[in-house]
């Protein structure tokens, strides 16, 4: 009887630490393309809805040398949970994928990820400066991970009328 119950009490604490933390412990990861940096303190789970993550890019302006854009989304972007990949579209959404590899069988590109929101001025990665010949800015959702939550889902913006 006792061996029972303390197979039963083992077996509760197992599930128990199987079933993660509802916290919003965070994660701080900074990643352009292949080269990644994470320091994990906890558990973040993902926040999309039940439809998928979605950005749409609103307007683009320039800002000094760089380009200022507005985007809206339906989930409340984290880099620790679920957040935007910004990129120039020379690349795809598969190649922005931190599994682009792995999971895409591509060369993995540059991207910059980012919680910033409602706008974001471009850097790093997505620089003017980096654009190469690119005349569009795109934008993608991704996970705490860095993979693209759907590669078929993405929105770009035309910006040769800013950039010389």
């Amino acid at each position: 009887m006792a061996r029972t119950a303390k197979l039963v009490a083992v077996v509760g604490l197992l599930l128990l630490a199987s079933c993660g933390s509802d916290s919003d412990e965070s994660s701080s990861s900074t990643t352009v393309g292949d080269e990644s940096s994470t320091a994990t303190t906890g558990d973040a789970g993902n926040a999309c809805p039940v439809e998928n993550c979605t950005v749409t890019i609103t307007d683009v302006a320039a800002s000094d040398d760089e380009l200022e854009i507005t985007w809206e989304a339906n989930f409340d972007p984290d880099v620790s949970r679920n957040h935007i990949h910004v990129y120039w579209s020379t690349f795809t959404p598969a190649e922005v994928s931190a599994n682009a590899q792995a999971t895409h069988g591509v060369e993995q590109g540059t991207w910059v990820p980012t919680d910033a929101y409602p706008t974001f001025v471009t850097e790093g990665a997505v620089s003017t400066s980096e654009r190469g010949d690119a005349d569009q800015v795109c934008v993608t959702a991704a996970d705490r991970e860095h993979n693209v939550l759907d590669i078929d889902v993405q929105d770009c913006r035309d910006i040769s009328d800013l950039v010389s």
